[in-house]
């Protein structure tokens, strides 16, 4: 048996986390952009439209997978802000996570089912939980559009992370609503082509 490590010691700081989450969020972000501009490109190339296809033939059959992978990332930061770091969740976060928690569940069991029908039921959520992601991050940037949206007690215009100077827990939300939806396109995609 060895040396037990006192749990600070080895334990990450909040700090580093959210640095490395918010490293996450801008690579997944460039992505999800870039994807977005090879499918609207592909409609006016046919360079990009080759590109597109090989995209899909390889991405397709695991989106639902990697759509997963991705809420179950959301979630588990999501948990350690508020458990771990003790961060209260405002109450748009808490919508929020309403939208995402249930996006791992779908995502994962549709992957294992191979159940490529579970999209329609992710889309909605998705979009839903992307738009309140994307209000709140408006919020948290200019916080004179609140009116009273939130508590005062736990307000939605603060932010516990401010990385780079703009990437947020709100951002990171997005960004991770915007890569499930991303996802299940390349599926509903690859299915189409099957």
């Amino acid at each position: 048996m060895g040396t037990a490590v006192p749990h600070d010691r080895c334990s990450m700081d909040v700090s580093t986390l959210s640095t490395l989450f918010a490293v996450g969020a801008i690579a997944v972000a460039v992505l999800v952009a870039a994807t977005a501009g090879l499918r609207l490109a592909a409609v006016w190339s046919r360079g990009a439209a080759v590109w597109w296809d090989a995209l899909v033939a390889a991405a397709g059959p695991s989106a639902l997978w990697l759509g997963g992978a991705m809420a179950v990332l959301a979630t588990a930061g999501s948990l350690y802000y508020s458990l771990g770091a003790g961060f209260v969740p405002c109450e748009l976060c808490w919508y929020q996570r309403i939208a995402m928690y249930p996006l791992s569940l779908l995502l994962v069991l549709g992957a294992l089912w191979r159940d490529r029908r579970i999209v329609r039921y992710v889309l909605p959520i998705a979009a839903v939980g992307m738009a309140l992601a994307g209000y709140h991050y408006l919020l948290q940037q200019f916080p004179d559009l609140a009116g009273g949206t939130c508590s005062s007690s736990v307000p939605c215009t603060a932010a516990y992370v401010w990385e780079f100077g703009f990437v947020s827990i709100p951002l990171m939300a997005l960004v991770s609503f915007a890569a499930v939806i991303t996802a299940s396109l390349l599926a509903v995609a690859h299915d189409r082509r099957s």
